[in-house]
């Protein structure tokens, strides 16, 4: 799995919804780190899909996350979704061709961060590698109602061919070099302090 580079790079946030993202394990952190790879999306230009499990039932995006998400500059794709993995829905492979027109599928460097790790971000994360995607899966930005649910969720998606990697390799890996133009601004981000539970 090669290092990520930011031409090739679509971040996928996988339903971080209404009452449930305050139920998971440590929910604090997941959502930090929502919030921090949007930014850093948003910083180097990398396209974010922000997905919701049917909300009529489980409610809508977290409202900060919301409002982070619809204040990017970055491209944004948004996909309401009934089936559990996001290529349930005839959508999904259609926004991930618009995120990076021309782009093959096989070039394609998917981030993931959601809930629930055993449930909508597993059957994603196992339909992108079926389809021939590069995943890289922020440990850090994922979770469930339960500790084991996602230990064992992410053994299984790194065992099928998913990078186990967090918010802060991402970052460091889209710019590479202290020398790139955004450096600052990541570094300023960092700073901000680590994410907590």
């Amino acid at each position: 799995m090669s290092l990520l580079e930011t031409h090739r790079s679509i971040l996928v946030l996988i339903d971080f919804q209404g009452k449930l993202v305050h139920m998971v394990h440590r929910p604090g952190l997941v959502l930090e780190v929502a919030h921090r790879l949007m930014r850093l999306a948003d910083l180097f230009s990398v396209p974010v899909l922000l997905t919701e499990q049917y909300p009529k039932g489980i409610g809508p995006t977290e409202a900060g996350l919301r409002t982070t998400f619809d204040g990017l500059s970055t491209p944004t794709f948004f996909l309401e979704k009934t089936a559990f993995g996001c290529y349930g829905d005839a959508g999904f492979e259609d926004l991930l061709q618009r995120a990076r027109p021309g782009l093959a599928t096989a070039k394609r460097q998917i981030v993931v961060a959601g809930i629930e790790a055993h449930v909508c971000v597993m059957q994603t994360v196992l339909e992108l590698l079926a389809s021939g995607h590069e995943v890289h899966l922020c440990w850090d930005g994922v979770s469930g109602r339960g500790e084991e649910y996602r230990r064992h969720a992410l053994d299984r998606m790194a065992a099928a061919g998913a990078t186990l990697t967090n918010h802060e390799s991402v970052a460091f890996e889209w710019a590479r070099d202290k020398n790139h133009p955004q450096f600052k601004a990541l570094s300023a981000l960092m700073k901000e302090g680590q994410p907590q539970g």
